[in-house]
Parts: C-alpha cells; structure tokens; sequence
C-alpha cells in the first residue's frame, strides 16, 4: 500500500505516522519549517495512547511522490481548492483520495476536480497540533477515524484502508452513509470550535455553566437544522449527544479554530459557522446563534488574512 500524505499537520502527522509505524510505505508533503524538521529528524509524535518517532519520507515536490493507492487530505479547509487543483500526480487509475478534514464541503470540492467516484469521506475525531516543527501533540479525542465512498455505499477500497489502519493501532470504521457521518461530526466541531473560540475558554468552564451549556447545544442544533433541510436524516437528540460527549473530554480541552484564533493563524471560521450560515440561507433556516458567534470571530479572522498577507 502506498500513502501520500497531503497536509503534514496535527491530523495527518498523527494518522499518517501511525501508517508509517505499523509499516506502511508513506510519503508526506509539507512545506516550510515543518518539511525541514520531518526531513532532518523524522516525526515525533506525543500522544496519551503512546508517544513515539519515526523516520519519514517528506517532500513539497508532488511531482516527485508519484501515483499513490490512497492520498489523504489532511490540510485546513481553507486550502482545499489549491490543492485539488495539483493533485494530479499524485492520482493513478485506482487513486482514492481521502479528506480527513473540518467541514462538510471538502469532499463536494475535491470531487468537482477529481470526479465523485475518485473520492473517499472521511471524519476524524481527535485533538492534535503542530507543537513544534516536526512533533505532533495528540492533545485530545478517541483518535479515531470513520470513512466512506463519497457516491456511498461499500467499497473493498474503503475496507483496506480500515483494515490498515486497524492494523496501525488506530480504531477505524467504515460507512455506507459518509454524509451523515459528516454532518454529525460538524454538528459538534461547529459548537466545539464556536464556543471555545468566542468565549476563550476551555470546554471544562464552559460546560459548566448553564448558558455556556446552552450556547453549545444551540449551535449544535442550528447545525442538525440546516442539515435536515439538506435531506441529512440525522438522530433527533443529536444535540443533547454532542454536548454528552463534550462531557466526556478533558476540561482542558479547546479547539484548532482557538489555537489559530490566539496565535493569528488563518482560521477555518468560513468553513463552519460560514458555511451553516451559507447553506441556512440557501434553505430558508435561521441560525441566529451561530450568525452570533460568526460576528463575534470574522473580525479576527480577517485580522489574520491581513496578517499574512504583508
């Protein structure tokens, strides 16, 4: 099996690492500080399931890398369409493309390049970070992984790549219904993100204030809403279920959308409060909460684009 890594951050240091320890020929493409450390020292990565290092493949040249079995998009939202659009070589006659990304538009996005049966949905829950060029910390979440035929149904491709993963330590499932899966994971990152980011605060103080419990159920909810009304048949208490498993993670627990947020990184707001607020005016559904939450982070947002910009 041959992986092309495409984003060498928190999810796919942390995933693609555990590929590459369980013996799974691998390559990562990143750039900068990152492509130098993983060249010079290899990936560490640290993590409460157990910490390790391994020499990696890295390069910024696709060109180089060749066709690959799977190609796992790991990189933030916001460089999804850069990336589909040089994916190229990467892709063979038989190349899946795997978005392990935040959002729900991704997939939509890579398949308007690549075609739909190119494309494999995928939803990660973890918790990980860039801490330094080269290490990854595994901060958060089960670590694991859902995947799925974008066009649905089964797919031997889809159960290898499980059963690799399975095979590298990693709990991994597959799903006929990768939509589904995926609105319900931005059901709880759109309020997990949004509650963190706009209060500054770990999940922990949050949840354990009344109105903090409720702002988090109401962008879930807002969430479930606009995905009925896109035909998404999700669970009628899904709210009250994502707040339960907000219970269940460490009460230091924040979010990518914080971290950029505090550090004037380039943030993936656009790709999940923009994007309920998008679809909800698309489908005629209010979403007044996360309308709020929205105009509380888009000025920093767009502080972060003008940063980078000069």
């Amino acid at each position: 099996m041959l992986v092309t890594v495409v984003g060498a951050g928190g999810v796919g240091g942390y995933f693609g690492g555990r590929l590459v320890q369980a013996g799974v020929d691998v390559t990562f493409v990143a750039r900068g500080a990152q492509l130098a450390a993983l060249k010079a020292h290899g990936l560490r990565v640290r993590s409460a399931r157990g910490d390790f290092m391994v020499p990696v493949r890295a390069t910024d040249d696709l060109a180089s890398s060749g066709a690959a079995d799977y190609v796992l998009v790991t990189v933030k939202s916001f460089d999804t369409d850069r990336v589909a659009s040089v994916l190229g070589p990467l892709v063979g006659d038989d190349t899946a493309v795997v978005s392990l990304q935040n959002g729900v538009d991704n997939e939509e996005r890579l398949a308007a390049v690549l075609g739909d049966d190119r494309v494999i949905g995928g939803a990660a829950y973890i918790f990980a970070t860039i801490a330094e060029p080269g290490v990854i910390d595994h901060t958060g979440g089960p670590a694991s992984l859902v995947v799925g035929e974008w066009r649905g149904g089964a797919s031997r491709r889809v159960a290898s790549l499980v059963e690799a993963f399975r095979a590298a330590g990693v709990t991994a499932d597959d799903s006929s219904n990768i939509r589904a899966v995926l609105w319900s994971k931005f059901a709880f990152i759109c309020a997990q993100a949004g509650v963190t980011a706009a209060v500054r605060l770990p999940i922990g103080e949050i949840r354990s204030q009344p109105a903090g419990r409720d702002l988090f159920r109401n962008l879930a909810a807002e969430v479930c809403a606009v995905a009925a009304a896109e035909g998404i048949d999700l669970p009628a208490d899904l709210p009250e279920q994502t707040l339960t498993f907000a219970d269940a993670l460490g009460p230091g627990g924040r979010s990518s959308l914080h971290n950029d947020l505090v550090h004037g990184r380039p943030m993936e707001l656009d790709a999940l409060m923009g994007e309920v607020i998008r679809r909800g005016n698309h489908r005629r559904v209010d979403v007044p909460t996360t309308r709020a939450v929205y105009g509380v982070l888009q000025p920093w947002a767009a502080r972060a684009r003008r940063s980078q910009q000069t």
